[in-house]
């Protein structure tokens, strides 16, 4: 029951986002500013406010990153050799199966379910997710379609407002200095607009998507929904990892496709299966995301 009191809310914004979409209540041009703003400044000062405060000793060990990033880099590699064979040319299917929407879902699920000592967690993951996962997808690209590596577009990567704002967190938490209290309540405030805003801005954009099921769409949402956060449980249980943190790492790994990786689809084929993809496990982890938290704290 907690599980679904968690995940409800969050649903319910998506839903109220697509349905704004749909109708054309929140025209496409206001969801783009309304991201802009969300994803370049209460996003950055959530995750900025979050880990300045986070227990990092907790959080930061090379076991939970192997436990979760081992996985996910498995199951980009394996996705994307199935899809470079069908296709004959490097697609972006690897990368929509192994990168989770673990900023617009993960964070306030794991907030509900299991309060600040999760997200210590979440922000662990988040500091090399983007980074890792979109600079491997930008190197394949370029090497499997032999073309010179765009070394600004790695850089670029490091540049994310999202990575900024956590790497600013860790340093004010390392330096054991405080903000003053005019401007921590200030980030608590922006911060606090993130994640209905990022909801929203989530549900505006899958409406614009076309759900066409395909095989190779079904067959990327069955590695997103059920291969990869098998493999984070079982790689957990394998490392030692404490309940709380295999529990985190199986629902961020549970968590539907991440739109960001609309951004690396360069041919016009490729966007029907994405898009269906990122549709579609968004619709079916309302289903599967209740099961793995329940697995999870289960076994």
């Amino acid at each position: 029951m907690a599980v679904l009191q968690a995940i409800l809310p969050i649903f319910a914004l998506i839903v109220l986002g697509y349905t704004l979409g749909r109708r054309q209540w929140l025209s496409n041009q206001t969801a783009r500013e309304l991201g802009n703003l969300t994803f370049k400044l209460f996003m950055p000062m959530l995750l900025f406010s979050g880990i300045a405060k986070a227990a990092l000793d907790e959080g930061f060990s090379p076991a939970l990153l192997l436990a979760y990033f081992v996985p996910a880099l498995g199951i980009f590699a394996a996705v994307n050799l199935i899809g470079h064979r069908l296709r004959g040319r490097p697609t972006p299917f690897g990368l929509t199966a192994g990168f989770s929407n673990n900023v617009l879902v993960g964070i306030p699920l794991v907030a509900s379910l299991f309060g600040s000592p999760g997200l210590v967690y979440v922000f662990t993951v988040l500091a090399f997710h983007s980074l890792l996962l979109f600079s491997f997808q930008s190197l394949y690209g370029a090497l499997a379609a032999q073309e010179a590596v765009n070394v600004r577009s790695l850089l670029l990567n490091l540049a994310n407002p999202m990575i900024v704002g956590l790497l600013l967190g860790v340093l004010l938490n390392l330096s054991g200095l405080q903000l003053p209290a005019p401007l921590e309540h200030l980030t608590q405030w922006l911060g606090q607009a993130a994640l209905p805003c990022a909801l929203i801005v989530l549900g505006v954009n899958l409406s614009g998507y076309r759900l066409l099921p395909s095989r190779e769409a079904l067959g990327i949402v069955f590695a997103k929904l059920l291969v990869f956060p098998l493999a984070v449980l079982v790689l957990c249980a394998a490392l030692g990892l404490g309940p709380l943190a295999s529990s985190v790492l199986t629902a961020m790994a549970a968590c539907p496709s991440g739109v960001n990786v609309f951004g690396f689809v360069r041919h016009p084929e490729d966007s029907g299966v994405v898009s269906s993809a990122i549709t579609l496990s968004t619709l079916l982890a309302a289903l599967t995301l209740p099961l793995w938290v329940f697995l999870s704290g289960h076994l």
